[in-house]
């Protein structure tokens, strides 16, 4: 079993808070997802996270002109510099001071940032190695707020601010004769931005109460317009004529009592995008302000907007409902809408190809991911309370959910429609669900009867209500055969069901602690059971005794919270397991709970392999062992407070999220959330598994990019060198497993090319049986980025019919990378028929068009 998992994206988060970006291409958008950055890719439809992280939430990005670094700065200033093609972290530094805005000059040269009510001017670091990367440039004050934003000209000599002061400022980068420092004011309320217009004559200004105005920059005497950065001389006597920036008119949104929460301005196309705290978004084309999309996409504010350089696209985000738009405004349709869930995410689940994941959530929503891309493409909202557990059936056709609505339905993903419920005869709350390998069987517990439910997927009826757990039935699992149903329940047991024949005596395997959690071993011969205590237990299916246990109260324990009274080794929050999973080859088994850690343990030796910290974000509870008496005051922890005045305004502190409510905490606080591991599974092929936390669906995967170095049974006459004679002399079989012995994946790859095709076959036959394993784990890897399709497939299918009796008698070992297998095969299947499908319309459609009427045939 490889131990070398990654961290390889975050699903179901969208956006948390920040600014959102366009690459300079236009064809992808970058979203800020807590500490991390997000790339969505509107063309390839794939969404990726990449891989470092910020110590605390990023709020704000900028990217340089040429696309090579990326910069980010958290909510303590602290900024990271980014190599954006290689997703590697070049440099960190810390800007020493609420740093809230950051932007690249066009040519490159600068980055200016707004540091408080100072704007500081950076020179832009080299991607080589140095000792320094920032080198300050230079200085600027004059505001008496924070900046809230910065924008530079086309020739990058001079660049704008704006402040909560009511004003926006112009400064220069470089001295340059004749250039006064300019102040603009009139506004009633802070600034949101400030913009030069593609003529260099006109600066646009947007407060937050909705006000529009436009500067021109003329001559004093004269009142004539001159473009901004000439400084015409008089000829007679050769000094600097006399020029001012005026304001000339005044443009209003009308939208009532909503405000401005974000604006951007394309300089290309010249649109104005404005978010309202209403929902609402207005498309408006200067310098004449005429309207040209006014839409409500929401019902809570839009707090991020920008425009793509073709002015073609969107982006709108809600941080209060996680969610991101890209919308095409010509054509009026959505080119990307993704929303996690509201509240935190509760369970997870794999198809048996490992090719979709289905979440739930406690907002009573159902969504499907795809593994691939990271894409949710369909939400079942039928749940009225908090999804509880989700599955899928065998033929990854349905997927089952529990919820404590009372309900458990089946979701038709062919159809995309809720096809069944299923309902017991009294009232209850369902906390746990179990599907049985044939799909024909639910079952269901509840947490107030104490009863188990039993249903037949065909016909909906109830089949029976297993009773006698004394305590909430909290998880449920059939094994792997079929044949047993094995229920944790609160009252310190976990009983072990037949559903198909009631005849026999029920198992009960007694705790010393409240059961959360049981799982069994693909092999159907193990079980194990988390308890209270932290102990993972494991027991002998066959004669119900107890083989063994994990202590894992110390390995998966968190951090100490703002609000404990006790330190971080006597608290008991965040010490149990409430999810277990076991590998698909059951040598290992992952733990989580109600803590940032994920277990990784050996099952054999009972033994602590790795612990996985699904995020280092400081900006949530419970990260620290210890914490600082000087952010406690009497009125609690300082981080508690909205020291940002971030919600200054009225509509910000009112709660109206309760029907009736008119009035919310007028004393702003910020609660800090705990990051909890609700739900963990691993993929059918074990080369990934999926932890569902309040964070989103952290996914983690192998790096199969290149074949484990595996020193036994070398030779020192196998080395590249010798296997590139082997193929000279055409010695293909020799060459094969030699370089399978070596693990060089570019070595295996060289041979694999020139073996011929038909020789393939007679070759497969001679290959030893415990190398298959790893020449199959070889062409999952070749066969998701080369374009040999046939030549692939064939060399499946002659090692499937060849060593069909090896793979049947080794079916713990081979089972995970024939999953793997058939997850590519199908995953190839699909989008070649949908290729298929597109060009066969294409063709009827081109034939359709080519045929003419006999009256419009051209006589020659």
């Amino acid at each position: 079993m490889k131990l070398d998992f990654k961290f390889s994206n975050l699903c179901g988060s969208a956006y948390k808070k920040g600014n959102l970006l366009f690459t300079p291409d236009g064809n992808s958008v970058l979203s800020p997802v807590g500490n991390r950055v997000s790339l969505f890719d509107l063309v390839n439809n794939k969404a990726e996270t990449f891989p470092f992280e910020a110590r605390k939430n990023i709020i704000y990005m900028a990217l340089s002109p040429n696309s090579q670094l990326l910069l980010t700065i958290d909510e303590d200033g602290r900024a990271l510099l980014v190599n954006f093609k290689r997703r590697v972290v070049i440099h960190r530094f810390n800007f020493k001071g609420q740093a809230r805005v950051a932007e690249f000059s066009p040519d490159g040269t600068f980055i200016a940032v707004g540091v408080g009510k100072i704007v500081e001017l950076w020179k832009t670091p080299k991607l080589n190695r140095e000792f320094a990367p920032f080198v300050l440039h230079k200085k600027y004050s004059g505001h008496f707020d924070d900046i809230t934003h910065i924008s530079w000209s086309n020739d990058s000599k001079y660049f704008l601010t704006s402040s909560k002061d009511m004003t926006a400022k112009l400064y220069s980068s470089i001295p340059i004769e004749g250039f006064v420092n300019a102040t603009f004011a009139g506004h009633k309320d802070s600034i949101m931005g400030s913009w030069f217009g593609a003529d260099m004559k006109t600066i646009y200004t947007v407060s937050k109460d909705g006000a529009v105005a436009v500067r021109k920059f003329n001559f004093v005497e004269s009142r004539e317009e001159v473009e901004f950065g000439t400084y015409p001389k008089n000829e007679r006597t050769g000094e600097l004529l006399a020029t001012q920036w005026s304001t000339i008119k005044h443009f209003y949104f009308n939208q009532g009592f909503a405000k401005v929460k974000c604006a951007y301005f394309n300089l290309n196309t010249q649109l104005l995008l404005t978010g309202f705290s209403n929902g609402i978004f207005a498309l408006h084309q200067m310098p004449d302000f005429s309207e040209l999309q006014t839409l409500s996409i929401s019902k809570n504010k839009l707090t991020a907007a920008s425009i793509n350089p073709s002015g073609e696209w969107i982006a709108l985000a809600s941080s209060t409902l996680g969610q991101l738009l890209v919308w095409e405004w010509q054509s009026e349709s959505y080119v990307l809408k993704q929303q996690g869930h509201i509240n935190d995410m509760s369970c997870v689940s794999y198809s048996a190809d490992g090719q979709y994941l289905a979440t739930g959530g406690d907002d009573g929503k159902v969504k499907v991911w795809t593994a691939s891309n990271g894409f949710c493409f369909v939400t079942f909202s039928n749940h009225t309370a908090g999804i509880t557990a989700t599955q899928f059936t065998k033929k990854n056709q349905v997927v089952v959910t529990s919820s404590l609505d009372g309900t458990v339905r089946a979701f038709d993903l062919v159809r995309y429609r809720n096809f069944r419920t299923f309902l017991s005869p009294t009232p209850v709350q369902f906390s746990c669900l179990a599907v049985d390998p044939s799909g024909d069987i639910v079952a269901a517990g509840c947490q107030d009867s104490f009863d188990i439910y039993v249903w037949s997927m065909q016909t909906g009826k109830l089949l029976d209500v297993l009773s006698g757990h004394e305590g909430p039935v909290v998880s449920l699992e059939f094994r792997p055969d079929g044949v047993q149903l094995a229920s944790a329940s609160w009252d310190k047991s976990v009983r072990l069901w037949d559903v198909f024949d009631r005849s026999k005596t029920v198992e009960k395997l007694s705790h010393s602690f409240e059961c959360l959690a049981v799982t069994y071993r693909p092999d159907s011969k193990q079980l194990s059971t988390s308890t209270l205590d932290g102990q993972i237990h494991f027991w002998n299916v066959s004669n119900a005794s107890q083989i063994g246990s994990i202590e894992g109260r110390r390995d998966i324990a968190g951090g100490r919270r703002q609000e404990d009274m006790k330190t971080a080794a006597n608290s008991a929050f965040g010490k149990s397991f409430n999810s277990l999973c076991y590998s698909a080859d059951g040598t290992v088994i992952l733990g989580s709970g109600n803590s940032v850690n994920v277990c990784l343990y050996d099952v054999d030796t009972k033994v602590l392999l790795k612990k996985f910290k699904i995020s280092s974000n400081f900006s949530y509870d419970g990260m620290h062992e210890m914490l600082n008496s000087k952010y406690m005051t009497d009125a609690g922890p300082i981080q508690s407070f909205d020291s940002d005045h971030d919600a200054s305004d009225l509509e910000d502190r009112l709660d109206n999220s309760l029907p009736g409510a008119k009035t919310g905490d007028l004393s702003k606080r910020t609660k800090m959330q705990v990051i909890r591991a609700r739900g963990i599974r691993f993929s059918p092929s074990g080369q990934q598994f999926a932890v569902a936390s309040n964070l989103g669906l952290v996914l983690y995967s192998l790096d199969n990019n290149n074949l484990n170095f595996d020193p036994f049974d070398l030779d020192l006459d196998i080395s590249p060198s010798s296997i590139k004679e082997m193929v000279k002399k055409s010695e293909f079989l020799r060459a094969l497993v030699s370089s399978i012995r070596l693990g060089e994946h570019s070595t295996i790859n060289l041979v694999y090319q020139s073996i011929p095709i038909d020789q393939i076959r007679l070759m497969v036959t001679q290959i030893p049986p415990k190398y298959l394993v790893r020449f199959l784990e070889f062409i999952c890897i070749v066969f998701e980025k080369n374009h040999q399709l046939e030549l692939d497939l064939f060399w499946i299918n002659s090692i499937l019919v060849n060593h069909g009796k090896y793979f049947e008698t080794n079916t713990i070992n081979t089972r995970p990378i024939l999953r793997h297998v058939r997850k590519l095969v199908t995953q190839t299947r699909t989008s070649l028929g949908k290729l298929c499908d597109d060009n066969i319309f294409e063709i009827i459609r081109l034939s359709n068009s080519s045929i003419q009427r006999p009256e419009e045939t051209l006589k020659f």
